[in-house]
């Protein structure tokens, strides 16, 4: 068996009397997408930053490449190849791909100057891997003239210049097209073929079902559901979602928390 990239085990974090993530396992292994899912309020934000180091766990234990990771943080988490793109990808939109690639961690000599040469055919580089192909657009395009997809490439390219292993994309078709989203699945393959791995958060079943290879659905901080892409249908897993939205847990076959499958 292949070490996983990332393990949690058993992750509790709690506000107050709310507990936003109880008792939650998961496995990320290289080169795999996972569908996080549920409805607002589900865990799923809290979740990502425990992941991403943002908030410390309460409890539970969190495995680094099968090493238990010490005083997890967001500097521990970026250590271990973890990057998140949030929802409005933090970008400067008047600013260059190779500026918004390579800000706060340029790459410079030994006197402190830029390598803008190396910069560019970096940045170029990323690009043509996540799959840029159209020439209209080169390394100092000036990036509010992408479109919305093209910016969550811009936001990938960062994470891999970042040396990610695992990109968490924090729902990255909201308000795309159908055009404009199908380039950012393209974006998430490119990952997948890479060997790298990513947790694709969305409230679309329909796109988190194009993207990912399996899924784990959180409902109130727990982990109710855990499927396989060729377990189920983007249909079927609306109506999982429904039942649980309406009864508060899974009536289905499917695989469930209580299983040993992360």
């Amino acid at each position: 068996m292949t070490t996983p990239l990332l393990e949690l085990k058993n992750i509790t974090k709690s506000f107050g009397k709310v507990s936003a993530v109880d008792h939650v396992d998961m496995t990320i292994n290289k080169g795999e997408i996972i569908g996080l899912i549920g409805d607002n309020g589900a865990g799923k934000s809290t979740f990502v930053k425990v992941i991403s180091g943002v908030h410390t766990p309460d409890s539970g234990e969190i495995y680094v490449r099968g090493q238990k990771a010490q005083n997890w943080s967001v500097t521990k988490a970026r250590e271990a190849g973890i990057e998140t793109v949030y929802q409005d990808k933090a970008l400067a939109v008047q600013q260059t791909i190779i500026r918004n690639i390579f800000m706060g961690r340029e790459m410079t000599n030994a006197f402190g100057f830029m390598k803008t040469k190396k910069q560019y055919a970096e940045a170029e580089r990323l690009m043509r891997t996540i799959g840029f192909t159209s020439k209209v657009f080169a390394p100092d395009s000036v990036v509010g003239t992408l479109s919305g997809g093209e910016m969550q490439g811009v936001a990938i390219a960062r994470a891999l210049y970042f040396k990610a292993q695992i990109i968490i994309l924090d729902e990255p078709t909201t308000a795309l097209s159908l055009t404009e989203s199908e380039k950012v699945f393209n974006f998430i393959r490119r990952i997948k073929e890479d060997g790298r791995s990513c947790i694709f958060i969305s409230h679309n079943i329909y796109h988190t079902y194009n993207a990912a290879d399996r899924f784990v659905v959180l409902d109130r901080g727990k982990v109710v559901l855990r499927l396989r892409k060729d377990e189920t249908t983007a249909e079927q897993l609306v109506k999982d979602m429904q039942d649980i939205a309406r009864t508060g847990h899974y009536a289905g076959s499917g695989v469930t928390s209580n299983t040993s499958r992360n």
